[in-house]
């Protein structure tokens, strides 16, 4: 997985934060009281995420509606995924994370392992 700029990541936030695919003319309203961004930018942001993976596209007339391939919790899951691949010891990064995790993180990851070793 590719990762993301600055303005695809804002992109990204904008199609994570709706239910609804968005037409380029619609990023560019949603990103408007932010910044003014030009037609033509968005539209080669959005191609490029497509290029990339991060979104899927549908026509509906003569536009294209982008939505995200992956809900955001995966792709922050592939990140990390992605980080503890690049390292050379990530047992070792696995458990510094792990003493910074709060208890509420804690008791999740209890119920995703105890979820886990109930289907093997």
């Amino acid at each position: 997985m590719h990762r993301l700029g600055g303005l695809e990541a804002e992109v990204m936030n904008e199609l994570w934060s709706t239910d609804e695919p968005q037409s380029v003319h619609g990023l560019v309203e949603r990103l408007r009281d932010r910044k003014e961004f030009a037609y033509t930018t968005i539209l080669t942001v959005v191609t490029h995420l497509y290029e990339k993976g991060w979104v899927q596209r549908e026509k509906r007339s003569r536009a294209y509606y982008y939505s995200p391939s992956r809900s955001r919790e995966e792709a922050t899951s592939e990140a990390l995924r992605a980080l503890l691949d690049s390292s050379t010891d990530p047992s070792a990064v696995l458990l510094h994370f792990a003493k910074t995790v709060s208890d509420r993180e804690y008791d999740a990851l209890r119920r995703g392992w105890t979820g886990r070793a109930a289907d093997q």
